[in-house]
C-alpha cells in the first residue's frame, strides 16, 4: 500500500483518535500531546504531497517509546499507537 492510500484510509480516525488520548489520557501522559502535534505535521505534508516523513516518524517513536502501549491505554490510544506504527513501517519501506 502506498502512504497516501494508507493516509486516506485512516486519516480520519487518526485525526479524531489522537485529538481523543489527549484528552483522555493527557494527565498521565503528556507525551500524546506532542503525539498530536506531529500527527498534525504529517497531515500538512501529506495533503501538501509530501512524502518524506522520515524525520516525523522519528519523533513519534521517541515520544512513544518505539509505540509501547501503556498499560493503562483505551482501545483507541492502542489503536493509534498500532496504526502509526503500521503507518511508520510503511514509509520506512
Amino acid at each position: 500500500m502506498m502512504i497516501k492510500e494508507f493516509f486516506a484510509k485512516n486519516d480520519e480516525m487518526l485525526d479524531l483518535y489522537t485529538q481523543a488520548i489527549t484528552k483522555a489520557h493527557g494527565a498521565h501522559h503528556p507525551e500524546v500531546f506532542e503525539v498530536r502535534k506531529v500527527y498534525e505535521d504529517i497531515q500538512k505534508k501529506v495533503k501538501s504531497g509530501q512524502e518524506d516523513l522520515t524525520a516525523d516518524f522519528s519523533k513519534l517513536r521517541d515520544l512513544t517509546a518505539n509505540y509501547a502501549i501503556p498499560a493503562d491505554a483505551c482501545g483507541a490510544m492502542t489503536k493509534t499507537y498500532q496504526t502509526l506504527e503500521e503507518f511508520d513501517h510503511l514509509v520506512q519501506g
